[in-house]
């Protein structure tokens, strides 16, 4: 798509009330491979339904070597994969096997649980290779929090591309700027990997109680103030909010949506509006039932999996 009057940039927000909450996020080891966690944060557990928010790399892995995410459960959530760089193959307990390679998406929904892994294939192990993505994790809405397991994979000319005046984007999940992803997802929400060439204007996404960005790459200047590689940026809902890219560029993922109608607990990989639900979960994969319990590991990658943590 090449023209959308929705996605023309109006006039640069100057109120900095406009922004409500500045990120800065945490390095966690994964164990031989390192991601910046901006969701959950201590000021901010959530953008809309988005409770978590993972970058992962940029990295590049030496010849023979790859991530190897064993099999773990879930339950409360959907997991959304974008990649930027690299290539992975996802598998789960529904018999999912699954590549993704920049511009795709893959969308999980745990629903009452499923099991996932991700892993560098043999063939990407034969030499040095690079990944660079974002994993998020959005809560369901309470009456979907036990509904039946899914996985979506949408491949890069699936979904909705918006360019004009130096602005790329795609749209990942939800609506935005009149388009609309074919992800199944609920409620209100919106995602998107965006890309502005140096100066660049671009308006928000408008319609939505929260708003949020996440700075993958270059910065942006917003309300007169420039935000640099790594940070996310969370807005004051209901304002209009038109944000430049800076001398470098920038690459962003924009996100938000309607807010819960109530807290949601998060502990380890599960989601829940409930603690004793996620007692539960933790009980079942401790116990380890793969036959007759609630949880199954993914077919084809059975020989371990991760422990709950003591």
């Amino acid at each position: 798509m090449s023209w959308n009057p929705a996605f023309n940039p109006g006039p640069l927000t100057t109120d900095p009330a406009s922004i409500e909450t500045v990120i800065v996020p945490r390095a966690r080891d994964l164990g031989g491979f390192e991601v910046r966690r901006a969701l959950p944060a201590a000021a901010r557990r959530m953008v809309g339904p988005f409770v978590f928010f993972d970058q992962m790399g940029p990295a590049e892995f030496i010849t023979g070597s790859g991530i190897d995410v064993r099999p773990h459960p879930h339950i409360g959530l959907g997991t959304v994969t974008y990649l930027l760089n690299g290539h992975f193959i996802h598998k789960d307990s529904l018999g999912t096997d699954q590549k993704i390679v920049p511009g795709e998406v893959n969308w999980m929904i745990a629903g009452r649980g499923i099991t996932h892994s991700e892993r560098t294939d043999a063939t990407v192990r034969q030499a040095k290779h690079e990944l660079f993505g974002v994993q998020t994790w959005l809560a369901l809405p309470e009456n979907k929090e036990e509904m039946t397991p899914a996985f979506e994979h949408h491949g890069a000319d699936a979904l909705p591309f918006l360019e004009a005046n130096g602005l790329r984007a795609r749209l990942i999940l939800g609506t935005a700027w009149g388009e609309k992803a074919p992800v199944s997802t609920f409620g209100d929400l919106f995602y998107v990997d965006a890309v502005l060439e140096a100066g660049a204007r671009m308006p928000m996404p408008d319609g939505h109680e929260d708003r949020g960005l996440h700075v993958l790459d270059g910065s942006v200047i917003i309300a007169g103030q420039e935000f640099e590689t790594g940070k996310m940026v969370v807005f004051r809902p209901g304002d209009a909010i038109t944000l430049q890219a800076g001398s470098r560029g920038a690459r962003l993922m924009l996100l938000g949506g309607d807010t819960l109608n109530g807290p949601r607990y998060i502990w380890w990989n599960f989601v829940s509006s409930s603690k004793e639900r996620i007692e539960e979960a933790k009980e079942a994969w401790r116990r380890g039932d793969w036959a007759d319990g609630p949880f199954h590991l993914p077919p084809g990658d059975t020989d371990e999996f991760i422990p709950l943590p003591g």
